[in-house]
């Protein structure tokens, strides 16, 4: 009997939001369940059963030299690994931190900073380990995992956007904030996937999906200068879920004390 695609998902350094995405599914998860083994997925059983998996769903950041061993070993053992969410794909908000002295923090929060074993930075996963596919988000889209999963087990490559969000808006009918109500909105460079969940509440894009595909991040910078908005304006535009992003950190850096 041929068994059935073992599938496992795993918890870094997170809020647990794309987990609660993945149970947020509910009736297409039991689907899922009925299609492969959930052999590994802690947020939803204690049940567990080892590798080798043919999917590794991972969520959150790398943090510490324990995460690091942790993923090398998690990379072993997966066919597709697949990161999910801000966390695993930019070092999350937590990434913040990378802006500045970790041991400054540690020594501020800690009443015995000797006994914390960290690394400098938070890192997204593919700083340690090869990646096979990204899902952004924060949370991620529920129905991209969904897409995601289905098009891995069937052999194909998902179908995720990697246009703008503002693609989206255009699809929805939504007037673009930026223009009617002057807006600092990250539309034009950030990648799709919510529905344009913000614009359509008449707020801007605040970037929760990350950098779009060749997202032209400093002309959108230069444009928010224009319209009157300044250097730690932008910083802080730029430094929210996906601040280690490569495109954005480096245009915040351009934009620091501006």
């Amino acid at each position: 009997m041929r068994r059935k695609p073992r599938i496992a998902v795993w918890k870094f350094a997170s809020c647990d939001g794309c987990q609660l995405s993945l149970l947020d599914l509910e009736d297409h998860l039991l689907e899922i369940a009925d299609a492969v083994d959930i052999a590994y997925f802690l947020e939803a059983s204690r049940a567990t059963k080892p590798g080798p998996y043919d999917i590794s769903l991972v969520e959150g950041s790398i943090t510490t030299p324990h995460d690091r061993r942790r993923i090398l070993q998690i990379r072993r053992q997966s066919r597709f690994l697949v990161t999910i969410g801000a966390c695993a794909t930019a070092g999350g908000i937590q990434a913040l931190r990378n802006f500045r002295k970790v041991q400054e923090f540690v020594r501020l929060v800690y009443a015995h900073p000797e006994y914390i074993d960290t690394l400098e930075h938070s890192h997204p996963v593919s700083d340690f380990v090869p990646v096979d596919f990204e899902l952004r988000g924060c949370p991620v889209n529920k129905y991209q995992v969904l897409e995601l999963v289905s098009a891995l087990l069937a052999g194909r490559r998902p179908r995720v956007p990697r246009y703008s969000l503002c693609q989206e808006c255009k699809r929805r009918g939504l007037a673009c904030v930026m223009v009617t109500r002057n807006e600092p909105c990250l539309g034009p460079i950030v990648q799709a996937g919510c529905g344009a969940l913000c614009p359509a509440y008449h707020r801007p894009c605040f970037g929760c999906f990350g950098p779009a595909e060749g997202a032209q991040v400093a002309a959108l910078a230069q444009e928010l200068r224009r319209r009157g908005r300044s250097g730690p304006e932008v910083v802080r535009l730029l430094r929210t879920f996906n601040a280690w992003a490569p495109e954005f950190r480096e245009e915040s850096v351009r934009h620091e004390g501006a």
